[in-house]
């Protein structure tokens, strides 16, 4: 089985879209030490000015909520596996805006503690910090989005992709795109402009309370999937589902 950095070693050889934002800084990584330990090369990867530290998953307290930890030193506790790789990956890409939710995750975990319900504020979170991407696209397309109307926003309106940006977030996300299917679906959060600090200044908890998510099929955007140059693809509504 092929470990974390070499799998995404072999990724970048050929990058998705997906991948491309990243490509860069994920190069950095998979070059940037000869261990195998993914804590290590994303350590190698920020240098010494980083104010996060990536360390064995090994050293988070047994009983202590993950979330907390990471308030209280500033360390990310990190298996070898793709899905902490990518995490790592999107610390170092947008550090403010995952300083912001770790700063939440942290006290809602003090509000209401780390058993029992966890609240809509800190699924919403999750959800974010899982499986979301980012999307900076013409009105008329992120209209057509809020409606589902799949035929607008892929097929009649498809030019207009050009003028759109399209980034995945969500570590989860990026992890379930190594192994491309079609029902793959992003929690799409609308952007005026993608950047860190933007990104960092949009989590507020009135919007997250809201769940301003917009369900994405991804393997829908141009460019994305060669399969989506047939239009019939778009008929299939157990993917692209129409509004309810």
């Amino acid at each position: 089985m092929q470990s974390a950095l070499s799998s995404l070693a072999s990724a970048l050889e050929t990058p998705p879209p997906w991948l491309l934002p990243h490509t860069a800084l994920a190069r950095a990584i998979v070059n940037g030490t000869s261990s195998e330990s993914v804590a290590d090369a994303l350590n190698a990867a920020r240098g010494d000015e980083g104010a996060i530290r990536f360390v064995a998953h090994s050293e988070l307290p047994a009983g202590q909520p993950y979330e907390s930890f990471i308030a209280r030193t500033a360390c990310v506790p990190t298996r070898d596996n793709l899905h902490d790789l990518f995490n790592g990956l999107m610390w170092l890409s947008y550090p403010k805006t995952k300083r912001r939710l770790n700063v939440l995750q942290a006290r809602q975990i003090e509000l209401l503690g780390a058993t029992g319900p966890r609240g809509a504020l800190r699924d919403a979170m999750t959800v974010f910090d899982e499986n979301a991407a980012i999307l900076q696209a013409p009105v008329q397309l992120t209209e057509a989005l809020r409606q589902r109307d799949w035929r607008t926003l892929f097929v009649s309106k498809r030019e207009l992709w050009q003028d759109a940006t399209l980034v995945v977030f969500g570590h989860a996300l990026l992890e379930k795109l190594m192994q491309p299917r079609k029902g793959i679906t992003a929690h799409v959060w609308v952007m005026d402009k993608i950047g860190d600090d933007a990104l960092a200044a949009s989590l507020t908890i009135e919007r997250l309370s809201a769940k301003d998510f917009l369900p994405l099929p991804v393997l829908g955007v141009p460019g994305w999937w060669a399969a989506n140059e047939d239009p019939r693809v778009y008929d299939d509504a157990e993917v692209f589902r129409p509004p309810r």
